[in-house]
């Protein structure tokens, strides 16, 4: 049997002081229950990577974004459970005052971090993600 890998558009939402939006992953989230993690979602076929960045915020934080900018590409390989995804990673600016849980099953909690003052502990593919933002750099236009 031949396995390829899934995709997925990974973002890191921020406002316009440029804090970053974490949700803490709830009890029955697939993987790392109680750790943060930026938002994620997989691409359905047929779809444009900005399309499922925007499906994903709306689903995920119940919010449209206001500005969305590639920030770069993983591959993320993972031994426990075994899985292979190719991370297309965008920075979204959101409305801080417009965010909500859009999926309690998956997302227990939200906050606003600077990005130097993060909470712990954080999602195991977190930090590579974060590596991608310019620093000091302003939020998605």
């Amino acid at each position: 049997m031949t396995r390829k890998p899934d995709v997925s558009c990974v973002f890191v939402c921020r406002d316009d002081e440029g804090r970053i939006l974490l949700a803490r992953r709830s009890p029955g989230a697939r993987d790392e229950p109680g750790a943060w993690d930026c938002g994620a979602g997989a691409l359905e076929f047929g779809e444009t990577f900005e399309a499922a960045v925007a499906r994903e915020v709306r689903e995920e934080y119940a919010t449209e974004p206001l500005g969305t900018t590639l920030l770069g590409v993983r591959n993320v390989l993972r031994e426990d459970p075994p899985s292979h995804w190719v991370a297309i990673v965008f920075a979204v600016r959101v409305d801080p005052e417009a965010v909500a849980i859009g999926e309690p099953h998956k997302f227990d909690r939200l906050g606003w971090f600077a990005p130097n003052a993060l909470p712990a502990p954080l999602h195991s593919q977190l930090p590579a993600t974060l590596e991608l933002l310019p620093v000091g750099g302003k939020p998605a236009p």
